[in-house]
């Protein structure tokens, strides 16, 4: 993750997530800012969500499970080593813990739990805020490797570094539709259901995306890329790459385009077009 501005301030999908029938699942964290909804179960290295966060399916945190207060998970927890519960969390299913559990007050488990370290009951620090309000502070004051050290301490010692998977505060994120108010990242080799909504949106390469994209700003849609669904942006510019295929319209101000993308639909651009040759592209690399 990228040190130089608010974490949580845009949507952030690594290398690798795959949206399957019932899940998110990535290699690496999951961080959810508060007030979002996840109609998805989601399975990662470490899940740490916000203040009333909504998931409708289950939890799978290979490490810790942070879940700060009024979060409700229609499902199960299971998680590989510690978990922490703010004060009325609800989970509909059962919560199963291989470490130690801190829980807070008026916790409602529908089906039980189960703790193999030690049961704490009290009201855990709200572990995503407290975390990110530090950093941020870090970051305004351009304290950057202060930031870099933090980050750093708090992550697994000995394990190779992935990006997280980052929900922006109020998104809502379901098969039918990702839509956040910041811009939104999407990796490489992804493999996504749903349309995404956001400020601005860059998708990497060899992504499948079964939905369109919809911007204010620029999108831009990286090689070998398919996108089963139109592209709109409402005053920015569509970048297209060599070898991606859009299997939709296009709209947008202005439109960049490789010679070897394809568009199955009509593209309509009320500024500027340029096509990129393979030649043209080789000389400015």
């Amino acid at each position: 993750m990228s040190l130089g501005k608010d974490p949580l301030d845009a949507l952030a999908i690594p290398d690798g997530t795959t949206a399957e029938e019932h899940d998110l699942v990535t290699d690496g964290d999951v961080v959810v800012g508060g007030q979002s909804t996840v109609e998805f179960g989601v399975r990662g290295r470490n899940v740490i969500a916000g203040e009333r966060v909504t998931f409708g399916g289950d939890i799978e945190a290979e490490a810790d499970c942070r879940l700060d207060v009024w979060c409700d998970v229609a499902g199960n927890v299971l998680v590989g080593k510690d978990a922490y519960l703010g004060e009325r969390v609800h989970i509909g299913g059962q919560l199963m813990v291989s470490g130690d559990l801190d829980i807070g007050d008026d916790v409602d488990i529908e089906r039980g739990f189960e703790a193999n370290g030690w049961i704490v009951i009290r009201n855990p620090v709200p572990t995503l805020v407290f975390y990110f309000i530090v950093l941020s502070q870090l970051l305004r004051l351009g304290e950057n490797d202060a930031a870099n050290e933090l980050a750093a301490a708090l992550g697994e010692e000995g394990e190779t570094a992935v990006d997280p998977l980052v929900i922006p505060r109020g998104s809502s994120v379901s098969d039918d539709a990702w839509r956040v108010s910041a811009p939104a990242t999407v990796g490489d080799g992804c493999r996504l259901h749903g349309n995404i909504r956001a400020e601005s949106i860059e998708v990497g390469a060899d992504d499948n995306i079964f939905g369109s994209l919809r911007a204010r700003e620029d999108i831009s849609v990286g090689e070998g890329t398919r996108v089963h669904g139109d592209v709109t942006t409402r005053g920015g510019e569509v970048r297209i790459a060599e070898g991606a295929r859009v299997l939709g319209d296009v709209l947008c101000s202005d439109l960049t385009v490789h010679e070897g993308a394809t568009v199955d639909g009509t593209v309509r651009a009320r500024g500027k077009v340029r096509l990129v040759r393979a030649d043209q592209a080789r000389e400015a690399e």
